[in-house]
């Protein structure tokens, strides 16, 4: 896990290659996002990591990085981070919902509690 800044705890757990720069994906437990930083822009995917549960709970694309398949970057990253620690997903996102319903590989992340 590398830091940035005090306290900050911050984890590699993907890369995405946007407008032909690999840049990484980074869990960041601080501010409780995943994130993809393109110069001055964030992309993020807010979630809440508890015990072995991960909610994803809301995926943000600035206006300029839109288009670019950075929401489906941080969905996949995420769920693979989930997959890799053994973890549950708890999709309250309707994005990341609706990218589970699509790759049905996926669905077996989805926490029973959730899908009740």
């Amino acid at each position: 896990m590398s830091a940035q800044g005090p306290g900050a705890r911050m984890q590699t757990i993907g890369e995405v290659t946007v407008d032909g720069r690999t840049l990484p994906i980074v869990l960041n437990t601080d501010e409780e996002r995943v994130e993809i930083r393109v110069d001055e822009h964030v992309a993020l995917l807010a979630c809440r990591l508890r015990g072995t549960v991960l909610s994803l709970n809301h995926t943000e694309v600035p206006a300029a990085l839109r288009g670019k398949g950075l929401a489906e970057a941080l969905a996949r990253a995420a769920l693979a981070y989930a997959r890799a620690h053994a973890m549950t997903v708890n999709p309250y996102c309707p994005f990341v919902a609706t990218f589970i319903r699509r790759h049905p590989e996926h669905q077996s992340l989805v926490d029973a509690a959730f899908r009740g």
